[in-house]
């Protein structure tokens, strides 16, 4: 019997529930599907799709990483289906508004980045006339969030139209559901592939306002629902290999325009915590070449790693426990709970005269959160200047200090800020990404269930909290942490709204939060994980491990474990008894990894969930020793091992849900990273395809020689997609120069 069967009557009554409010005829099928089942994330929608898409790549997610395998995908001559919930490409430099570029001095210097990052800032410099319109002092790059979307959407049609592949775009989707072959006896880590994946495409309905008029809490429970509303009108695609082909039962009509997107052509397609989603085993590698490779790929490049949850691959949340690895963490057992803080972003731009600002309805809610932080950013031309995105005089000299640069009627500045519009959740209460056990309690893993996986009501306060804070920002005189006296008001500024506002939205917050971390995958058992592969805190951090807390938070075994971890080519010595732990000196230096394909540097920077619940509960605090691990980072590579799922071989993951810790996905999530991450994803896809082989096999013999996995490396760099910064050896201890 399928284990989707309900197996009581309670767990039949929060399936119907979930169902509430459909059609009896969807309700019917819904049942019905829930009972026939032998796929955990698939199940026939209440009708056929309207539409079928064939691809060489699905990716899910539009972002920074999405748009990078796309974009490689594109140049490599493939079909590549890119799906997006907002209506623009792009993620942090677009629709979650972070167009600020995060980049490290010694890397911007060199301008070591992925030749489509490359291209990006290149076409923000030419489109501008400057790479930094903004003028904003925390990054060499800062503009408009609507040019962002419009700069990358045209480099995607040219690398279409220079590769010959063909670019099928599609806003406003989701993905609903995916065809997963069943299991395969003997295999705890792989052999399954998904067939085919279900989407939801909206559009308004008739006499009903445009998008992008209500926030993303009231509309993501209706663009997860198969049925038309009155709002939107849906159309459900299947996405299909090329290979399968169109499938063989029609759609069938429905009620309302059925629209999907037309292909953007670009020539012919060529054939050239705890543990989350199940448990975490390990096997011996299968042996290349067993499977055959696979017809098409499917990327999960989402902000929160929707199709992780989704198709339940084991993955982490939150705080993971507190390890020889993860030595920093600020919790012996892990939080699955505490993830980083999200962000609505807004634009607001200063005016000659004073405003009228309207106190909003909730304010006084989430008033006593509101901070400049830190006395050092105590200024409001500090925080206005900090991300500032439009500059009327930008060839004017400033003063040296960002507290005394002056604001000109007409700037804009873009917010994101600790203290102010990030919001912190961090109990079972209020947490915005759903756990898998919570997941499976709301009902999201059963046949057409799921709902995108986060709450929605955390959501809705992210909003709040984001509106509160810009009125604080112009008429505040309170400080959360630094005080009475400090905050004065600035009144003129205005809030910046509409459908021709930086952020493209009726209600001038950014289309989609910004996202620090989501769900975040374990990798398959390795050579040196048995456990499944992870990128730890070890592997990149800077941090002094000598210093008196690791002695005292850890065992004396788990304590000489982690200086094997870190020892370089000090640890051999340690680890046959030849040298103490004492005299083992720390390698100054990220992990090197053989199956390396693509880089990153950033610092490790938190923005911790709270203690308390709400997060702007007055007196609340960070959650103790979530910063412990702050700091410094090496520049570090993106190993493949970290892309590849557990169960699925025709999956890969990239952006922020790759393998990678609680700590180290806190460097491990700017922009240059995620396009390094995306640009290895779509090579690797293409690659696979070309070859027959699945990316698995790339690395399955390691640490022996992979021919293969070399010949990929060796094509990245050939395309300009660097794979390790200069000088990368066991034998170079010179990264502590690098800023």
């Amino acid at each position: 019997m399928s284990k989707l069967i309900p197996q009581s009557l309670m767990k039949l009554r929060q399936y119907l529930f979930l169902l509430k409010g459909r059609s009896i005829l969807s309700l019917t099928l819904g049942i019905i599907s829930a009972i026939g089942s032998t796929s955990p994330v698939f199940a026939a929608p209440p009708r056929n799709p309207d539409t079928a898409e064939t691809c060489d790549i699905l990716v899910a997610g539009g972002g920074l990483a999405g748009a990078a395998t796309a974009y490689e995908g594109l140049l490599a001559g493939r079909t590549v289906c890119l799906t997006e919930i907002t209506d623009w490409v792009g993620g942090q430099i677009s629709s979650q508004g972070t167009s600020a570029l995060d980049e490290r001095e010694t890397q911007r210097s060199l301008l070591f980045y992925p030749r489509g990052y490359l291209e990006l800032r290149g076409r923000i410099k030419e489109h501008y006339g400057r790479l930094n319109p903004g003028g904003c002092w925390v990054s060499y790059s800062c503009f408009m969030p609507y040019d962002g979307h419009k700069i990358l959407f045209n480099i995607l049609q040219d690398a279409a139209r220079k590769g010959k592949g063909t670019l099928k775009w599609f806003p406003n989707t989701v993905i609903k559901e995916l065809a997963i072959t069943p299991a395969v006896t003997g295999n705890t880590v792989g052999g399954q592939q998904i067939k085919s994946a279900i989407a939801i495409q909206h559009k308004p309905a008739a006499n009903t306002p445009p998008l992008n008029t209500e926030t993303l809490s009231q509309t993501i429970e209706d663009a997860y629902r198969y049925e038309n509303s009155p709002r939107f009108n849906k159309t459900i695609i299947r996405f299909i290999s090329k290979a399968s082909g169109t499938p063989p039962n029609p759609p069938l009509p429905r009620g309302g325009n059925s629209t999907s997107s037309p292909p953007l052509q670009g020539g012919n397609s060529t054939s050239s915590p705890p543990l989350q989603g199940g448990n975490s085993t390990s096997s011996p590698p299968l042996q290349g070449g067993a499977r055959g490779g696979a017809d098409w790929y499917v990327v999960d490049a989402t902000e929160t790693g929707e199709l992780i949850g989704l198709a339940d691959v084991p993955y982490r949340l939150g705080i993971d426990p507190r390890s020889p690895l993860e030595p920093s963490s600020a919790s012996p057992t892990g939080d699955a709970y505490c993830t980083q803080g999200f962000t609505y972003t807004f634009a607001m731009q200063a005016t000659k005269e004073p405003q009228q600002h309207q106190v909003p309805s909730f304010y006084q809610q989430y008033a006593p959160y509101y901070s400049y932080e830190l006395q050092r950013l105590a200024s409001f031309p500090l925080v206005f200047t900090y991300r500032q995105i439009r500059s009327m005089r930008p060839d004017k000299k400033r003063p040296s200090d960002p507290k005394q640069f002056p604001i000109y009627p007409g700037d804009i500045s873009m917010q994101n800020w600790t203290w102010g519009n990030d919001y912190r959740p961090g109990s079972a209460e209020d947490n915005l990404i759903y756990s898998r056990a919570q997941l499976e309690a709301a009902g999201q893993l059963q046949p057409g269930g799921w709902m995108g996986g986060l709450r929605t009501e955390t959501l809705r306060k992210g909003e709040e909290n984001a509106k509160g804070f810009f009125y604080w920002l112009v008429t505040g005189t309170t400080d959360s942490q630094l005080g009475d006296g400090v905050k004065k008001p600035h009144p003129n500024n205005r809030f910046l709204s509409g459908l021709d506002s930086p952020m493209g939205t009726v209600h001038g917050l950014s289309k989609y939060p910004y996202m620090r971390e989501g769900r975040r995958i374990i990798g398959r058992p390795s050579f040196n994980q048995p456990q499944g592969f992870t990128v730890w805190e070890v592997d990149m951090s800077r941090t002094d491990f000598t210093a008196d807390f690791y002695r005292q938070n850890l065992s004396e075994e788990e304590y000489r474990n982690l200086w094997l971890a870190v020892g370089g080519l000090n640890a051999p010595a340690l680890a046959v008894g030849s040298q103490s732990v004492e005299d083992t000196k720390s390698r100054s230096r990220a992990t090197i990894y053989p199956d390396s394909v693509g880089i990153g540097h950033y610092a490790i920077d938190f923005h911790p969930c709270m203690t308390n619940s709400p997060p702007e509960a007055p007196g609340n605090t960070e959650r103790e020793g979530t910063r412990k691990a702050q700091g410094q980072a090496y520049p570090f590579q993106i190993p493949l091992r970290a892309m590849i799922p557990q169960k699925i071989d025709n999956m890969l993951v990239a952006g922020k849900s790759i393998a990678v810790s609680h700590t180290a996905a806190a460097a491990y999530r700017v922009h240059s990273f995620e396009w390094s991450a995306g640009a290895a994803a779509g090579v690797t896809a293409a690659f696979s395809l070309e070859k027959g082989i699945i990316p698995y096999e790339l690395v399955d013999e390691l640490p022996s020689r992979e021919p293969n996995l070399e010949v990929l490396q060796l094509r990245l760099q050939q395309n300009k997609n660097p794979i390790a910064f200069p000088g990368t050896s066991i034998f170079n201890s010179s990264w502590q120069n690098w800023k």
